[in-house]
């Protein structure tokens, strides 16, 4: 489709194959034939199967009767596949898609979305990873999609993002830089941020100044979910310094509404104490108590009295589960794992060392719940990248639940960073902000303090609606 210029109907495409992995990813999930509908035919591809269906009924009407189909029908078919009428309606096609007039069902859904809820500075960005070239596709409130080609290799592409990953999660670095407290930066990350930068960003920068963009929806495709994109570089700026960044995992679960003003009321709980070790699958973990998760929910309670504090021993999944419906938050500062494999190797940890893998969530009911938030994850990414499905599983799965968004994180930060980004988070949020507005507010704070690191904030992404 992108080959051909019909970068709408690809858009649709993506989407459809996300869910697809999902499906396939989760092994127990069934598709609700009531929610999802075949591409629809453009007018000119109707006329073609009119006539194409009804050359057809006159050769049978069942499969009992090709076996013997004359060679005068054969022919008529041939004749009429390579007569001028079809030729023309190709060309008309093909006119039409390079000219992006193409509609779909989809790419109006969306864009009128962005217009119902007057969300004009906002995009949504659709990077495509192919083995020769990297794809986008950009769709706003204000003009026809726009499509642009990268030439870059799968290959190049991938040890780009793995270079950054390693320069982000670089805690020795980041750990000098903050004691010296000088505000130092990172020049090896900053170089890995902007190459990536100048492959994802720059081919649309000229659209994201001509709509005033201030929040690029991301809806990021196999091994590109492995990759911060508020730590993508322009020279001068992190990217989260320019825009509002908002993960989605498939547009068809994008609900793009402004919520009312969150006044939080919050079930929290925390991993403070006692050594973990356990074998997932074929993977061994080694975790031990977060001192600074106790500290963390000690001053959400602060903030919000309201605030029901689970720790230590208390901090169980039965506890947890029972009450989740009664708050619009639920915090968990505690380990959590993406884990690139099977649904049940991914997991978060509770007090009592009990699990809830990723097909446990399912069975959460979370249709009160704004906002999800696992402050400690990792994503275990080797000298290989996977295709990141098991990022777009856990947020798939929160959504399905039933709660808005879910944030979480590309990998285990530091533990007093970690309290440093909530704090301000939650400060952010009780002012008023918007969850996308409280996550750029957090990352820009750390930006500006000892945390500059992005070590430290880069890792923080939020999935699903963040308006």
């Amino acid at each position: 489709m992108l080959q051909e210029k019909r970068a709408i109907e690809a858009h649709q495409i993506l989407d459809l194959l996300k869910e697809q992995e999902i499906f396939e990813y989760m092994g127990n999930l069934n598709a609700d034939e009531d929610e999802y509908s075949e591409i629809p035919l453009l007018e000119l591809e109707q006329k073609f199967w009119k006539r194409y269906t009804q050359l057809m009924n006159e050769v049978g009407n069942n499969q009992v009767d090709y076996p013997n189909i004359s060679s005068e029908k054969l022919l008529s078919i041939h004749n009429f596949i390579d007569s001028e009428e079809v030729a023309k309606i190709v060309s008309e096609l093909d006119e039409n898609a390079h000219n992006q007039k193409l509609t779909s069902d989809m790419l109006g859904s969306l864009k009128y979305e962005l217009q119902e809820h007057k969300q004009q500075n906002t995009v949504v960005l659709y990077p495509l990873l192919l083995e020769d070239r990297l794809e986008l596709i950009l769709v706003s409130a204000n003009s026809d999609p726009i499509h642009r080609t990268v030439l870059v290799t799968k290959e190049e592409f991938s040890q780009a993002i793995l270079e950054l990953r390693v320069r982000l999660m670089n805690r020795n670095k980041a750990q000098s830089l903050s004691r010296g407290n000088n505000n130092q930066s990172d020049q090896r990350a900053m170089e890995a941020g902007a190459k990536l930068y100048d492959w994802l960003i720059k081919p649309i920068e000229p659209h994201l100044k001509i709509n005033n963009t201030k929040t690029i929806v991301y809806a990021p495709d196999g091994q590109l979910r492995y990759l911060p994109l508020a730590a993508l570089y322009d020279g001068e700026k992190w990217l989260v310094e320019k825009f509002k960044i908002n993960n989605i995992t498939t547009a068809s679960l994008m609900d793009l509404t402004p919520k009312t003003e969150i006044n939080p009321l919050i079930l929290a709980g925390a991993l403070t104490e006692g050594i973990y070790n356990f074998q997932v699958g074929k993977k061994n973990f080694d975790f031990e108590g977060l001192p600074f998760a106790g500290v963390e929910v000690e001053k959400l309670a602060t903030m919000f009295p309201q605030t029901n504090k689970l720790l230590g021993n208390a901090f169980t999944k039965k506890a947890m589960e029972s009450q989740m419906d009664n708050y619009n938050i639920v915090h968990f500062a505690t380990h959590a794992a993406f884990v690139n494999g099977h649904p049940e190797e991914s997991f978060i940890l509770f007090g009592d060392g009990t699990r809830a893998s990723l097909r446990d969530v399912k069975d959460w009911d979370l249709k009160s719940v704004e906002l999800v938030v696992l402050s400690a994850c990792q994503t275990g990414v080797g000298k290989q990248l996977g295709n990141g499905v098991e990022i777009l599983g856990f947020g798939y799965q929160i959504q399905e639940a039933g709660a808005l968004a879910t944030l979480a994180t590309l990998w285990q930060v530091d533990d007093q960073g970690t309290h440093e980004f909530m704090n301000d988070f939650y400060a952010a949020l009780k002012n008023g902000a918007t969850k996308s507005e409280a996550v750029q507010k957090a990352q820009i704070s750390m930006i500006n303090s000892q945390f500059n690191h992005p070590y430290y904030w880069a890792p923080f992404i939020l999935i699903g609606n963040g308006f």
